[in-house]
């Protein structure tokens, strides 16, 4: 049975399982979940269901299995790539896990913990640490973001470097697969080389799998000492140079490992008017060590950023003082992201190559930009230490909004041709959702298109789990 239109027995169907308050079919009432955050993306649904429980999950994915019906699970819904966002509106329901937002257990001694899926990534940074702890995720949203999202999407943020992707944190995930079904695959083991290790399925799958749950994360020592450090540097070049040095130098203490073009610092003053750069240089980077109490951390920092100055790859060189210090050099890096959605439509790109080749990867597209899209801005800025560079283009402030997104489109095609060609990847760390799926679709080998098309034909057989999302439909590849 295929459905356009929620009739009453189904609507008294779906209520049933998820209770008055946790249906909505007002506008007015979806209105929130149906946008980004960023203003990029609009969609439909025909009703929010908004369960309480894992089994109302359970019933509603049964339910919604039964009748045919299309799901599109939903965390914080702070995505870029319109992941959450049923972009074409074709009669499907929105299933946000935000009111399944438990921490459900912390275990200090194992430095484990346990979370509902639709706890805010900040609550379980803030729980970790009330117990000593670090749960070492961290990115712009992280106020709002959803743990269950994060490890859907498979989050990065600033801390990769030291600590890996959402996937490398995370211990075990609790899933309600298509047919209603629910799989714990909760150990609270480090170690458990028994076989194939399912979670990593659900990891960065995107909702397109099954629903999650619940998370077990990895928790780590919370540091004694953090040391931050804003730099100046001439070139992207040097920038790398500096990186290479800083691992050999500073080795693991390195936490976060930022670089910023020097036109990206009006982007932040437009959040922030007051807003200052420590520095004044063509390129800057952010610099974060952390490491228990035995070790003299600023010493450390100290005595690497005076080599690197002495040899001229740093020009300049402001540490943070203070907590309060280093969070205005923070600000500035998340503030930069902020101002580029308040600014409007720009092309968004999430780029990946080999640290190496970052410089290129810089050169080429700002090049590119310049001689086939005069007026428009490039910005460059990003997790250096991981390869993930964010290279993003403003429009001319004159373009129409529909001129604009369609020269955008020819300008992410370019951008993400030249990632491709040094040996990169279109997303480091956003994900694929509908926005990128055609392009994810036809860069895979056959092998690869076929591995990925038996595991959703197993695990999803009727298709019903985030249509369009990730992998080609009917809506995708028109």
């Amino acid at each position: 049975m295929t459905v356009h239109s929620l009739s009453p027995e189904i609507l008294d169907a779906l209520e049933g399982a998820v209770g008055r308050n946790g249906l909505t079919v007002e506008p007015a009432g979806m209105a929130k979940y149906l946008g980004d955050w960023a203003g990029d993306y609009r969609g439909g649904a025909l009703a929010v269901l908004r369960p309480g429980s894992v089994a109302e999950v359970q019933a509603l994915v049964r339910l919604c299995s039964g009748l045919g019906l299309g799901v599109i699970p939903q965390g914080g819904n702070t995505g870029l790539v319109s992941g959450a966002i049923d972009t074409k509106g074709a009669g499907r329901v929105v299933i946000s896990l935000e009111r399944l937002n438990t921490i459900r257990r912390i275990d200090p001694e194992n430095f484990t913990l346990q979370a509902d899926a639709g706890c805010v990534l900040q609550t379980i940074k803030d729980a970790s640490e009330a117990q000593d702890c670090l749960f070492p995720l961290a990115l712009g949203a992280q106020g709002s973001c959803q743990i269950g999202g994060n490890a859907a999407t498979n989050a990065g943020g600033v801390n990769v470097l030291r600590y890996g992707m959402a996937r490398d944190l995370i211990l075990g995930l609790e899933v309600v697969l298509a047919d209603g079904e629910l799989w714990n695959g909760f150990s609270g083991l480090r170690k458990n080389n028994s076989g194939y290790d399912l979670k990593q399925l659900f990891i960065g799958s995107e909702g397109t799998l099954g629903i999650i749950t619940g998370v077990e994360v990895k928790l780590f020592p919370k540091p004694a000492r953090t040391e931050t450090a804003y730099l100046g540097l001439a070139s992207f070049e040097a920038a790398i140079q500096l990186f290479h040095r800083a691992r050999r130098d500073c080795s693991d203490l390195i936490s976060a490992f930022e670089i910023i073009g020097s036109e990206c610092i009006e982007l932040a003053r437009t959040i922030d008017p007051g807003m200052t750069a420590p520095v004044a240089a063509p390129v800057q980077a952010l610099v974060e060590l952390s490491s228990g109490p035995a070790i003299d951390l600023n010493g450390v920092l100290a005595g690497f950023l005076a080599d690197a100055m002495e040899e001229g790859l740093v020009t300049d060189a402001v540490l943070a003082t203070s907590g309060a210090r280093a969070n205005t050099f923070w600000a500035i890096r998340e503030g930069l992201v902020e101002g580029q959605a308040k600014r409007g439509y720009h092309v968004r790109t999430d780029l990946s190559v080999r640290i190496s080749d970052i410089p290129a990867l810089i050169e080429r597209a700002r090049r590119f930009v310049a001689l086939e899209h005069p007026g428009w801005i490039p910005l460059a800025y990003g997790h250096a230490g991981d390869g993930n560079i964010h290279f993003n283009v403003l429009p001319p402030l004159d373009l129409g909004t529909a001129e604009a997104r369609a020269r955008g489109a020819e300008i992410t095609a370019g951008l993400y041709d030249i990632a491709v060609d040094l040996g990169g990847s279109i997303s480091a760390e956003h994900g694929i959702g509908r926005s990128r799926a055609r392009e994810f679709w036809a860069g895979l080998s056959p092998a690869h298109r076929r591995m990925i098309t038996a595991l959703k034909d197993a695990l999803d057989p009727k298709g019903l789990m985030n249509p369009g999302c990730l992998l080609p439909s009917m809506e995708t590849f028109p």
